[in-house]
């Protein structure tokens, strides 16, 4: 029995494709906007982590050029100056909104795989994300679901439902992952409170995460029974009709929702909506669309058939993914079941999962400065603002998503660990040292923009939620823990040790 029904028997996904198409470009626009503003400062020659030294090293390691080029497929292994980089990602952006805008075939969206693919590969620890690998994942899907060459919104190529199913199955996968790793992972998930600390101790809290954090205890453990509900019951219900099917997809798409207004979790609950959207058929878009966009799609489904060409190339995808769904599968049901994980170069089909671990306690790093030349009780230390990371009390959380603040993000994750584990943060102060406008760049303002402050340090907060009601209208209350890196300055040795052995010093 054909996996490609003939097509007359083709369920109506015509408005589907467009609603996924148009939400991936947006996504896609997203993640090559951060490139945009991003890329140079974290990774480009004089970055933070420079992907030059960074090739040299997985080079080395692999033995050859080619064992590292098959190690890690990218683009960048052919030129990697901050002028291709820079281009490659406006050229992405620019392909991006094309599909935003109602332009795509499978070519173009090759393109941008490709090019993604590439950034993704010298990314190093700023794209350990696990959104990197299902946006690939997802992107890669798209290539299918379209002509390869026709661009129009509703070309005369219809969407095979084994595409549809395709989507179904990488949404099932984003979803247990996601509600298995919490089952086995942090005990507060197993009594419902988990959500008693999230809104607090997530990477970027919005303005919106007190109200949620302040809620009643009952409320949390509601919304801790209605994520398990989302991630580990909703996703059988695709297996079901077209009625229980969108059932569970309505269900998966407001956990989603709730997740964009209680925090800044980057594109991720974006991206997550994509493969959501495969659970609905035409019956519903056309009451929520445009009447002209309703009408386009009926001419064009009237006259469309699949090539023969469409069919192979959709069939071969799908026993492609049926055999790289076996390692998936397997760590599915592991007890030692690893969160957003590859099983092959190219990130076709991955293992998902988020949050299995939930804080208890934010722990905040608050980066500060010096003019003074000795370093007394009574020194006066500037505090250098991240982005979207807390830091002063009285300034409110901030509003990003589906923007991603990779450095925000980092230091989150560095402030729950040791310096030794972030070694780019000494280069970090190395560069702030010398007022280094891309490191600059990465931050919310510079409290030193006449000359370069004499010492950097770091220390580490306990941060808290103030009350809502607050007298002084703050937004958080913290308690400081310590020194989490001494005061440094350009003549330490120990400093210049450090950013010496990576290969991070520069001449000046």
């Amino acid at each position: 029995m054909s996996l490609l029904p003939s097509p007359k028997a083709l369920p109506p996904y015509w408005l589907t494709r467009f609603m996924i198409l148009r939400l991936l470009g947006l996504v896609y626009s997203v993640a090559f906007l951060t490139l945009v503003h991003q890329a140079i400062p974290l990774f480009g020659s004089n970055g933070l982590t420079p992907v030059p030294l960074f090739l040299q090293r997985v080079q080395e390691t692999a033995g050859s050029f080619l064992h590292a080029f098959v190690e890690l497929p990218s683009l960048f292994w052919l030129w990697n100056g901050d002028g291709f980089l820079t281009l490659m990602a406006w050229a992405g952006l620019g392909l991006s909104l094309l599909v935003l805008a109602g332009f795509a075939n499978g070519f173009l969206l090759t393109l941008l795989w490709a090019l993604y693919l590439s950034f993704v590969h010298i990314g190093q620890d700023w794209y350990g994300f696990g959104w990197e690998i299902q946006l690939l994942e997802t992107g890669f899907l798209a290539i299918f679901l379209i002509p390869f060459w026709d661009g129009r919104p509703f070309p005369k190529q219809p969407p095979l439902v084994a595409m549809i199913w395709l989507y179904r199955w990488l949404i099932f996968r984003i979803m247990l992952g996601a509600g298995l790793i919490k089952l086995r992972g942090d005990p507060c998930w197993r009594d419902l409170t988990c959500l008693k600390y999230h809104y607090e101790t997530q990477p970027l809290p919005n303005p919106l995460s007190p109200y949620f954090h302040f809620m009643p205890l009952w409320f949390h453990k509601c919304g801790v029974f209605f994520n398990h509900l989302a991630e580990l019951a909703a996703p059988w219900l695709m297996l079901g009709p077209a009625w229980l099917c969108a059932i569970g997809g309505a269900l998966m798409a407001v956990l989603q929702v709730v997740l964009i207004l209680s925090g800044n979790l980057s594109f991720l609950n974006w991206l997550t909506l994509i493969p959501i959207l495969s659970c609905f058929q035409d019956g519903l878009w056309r009451r929520v669309l445009p009447a002209f966009l309703v009408r386009r799609a009926q001419e064009a489904a009237k006259e469309a058939r699949p090539s023969r060409g469409q069919r192979i190339a959709v069939a071969g995808l799908a026993l492609l993914v049926a055999f790289l769904s076996l390692n998936p599968i397997r760590n599915l049901f592991s007890s030692a079941q690893a969160m957003n994980t590859s099983f092959d170069p190219l990130h076709l089909v991955n293992t998902y999962g988020a949050f299995g671990t939930v804080g208890k306690e934010r722990l905040q790093l608050v980066m500060e400065g010096t003019s003074e030349g000795t370093i007394t009780k009574q020194t006066e230390w500037k505090a250098y603002d991240f982005k979207c990371q807390p830091g002063n009390l009285c300034r409110r959380p901030c509003v990003c998503s589906p923007y991603h603040y990779r450095l925000d993000w980092l230091m989150w994750f560095a402030a729950m660990s040791s310096p030794r584990e972030y070694p780019w943060v000494f280069n970090l102060v190395w560069k702030l040292l010398h007022n280094d406008p891309g490191a600059l760049s990465l931050l919310a303002g510079n409290p030193f923009p006449e000359k370069p402050p004499r010492y950097i340090r770091l220390r580490l907060f306990r941060y808290q939620f103030a009350s809502l009601d607050h007298p002084n209208g703050q937004w958080w209350e913290r308690t400081e823990l310590g020194i989490w890196i001494s005061p440094l300055s350009v003549d330490d040795m120990e400093l210049q040790k450090v950013i010496t052995a990576y290969g991070w010093l520069t001449p000046q």
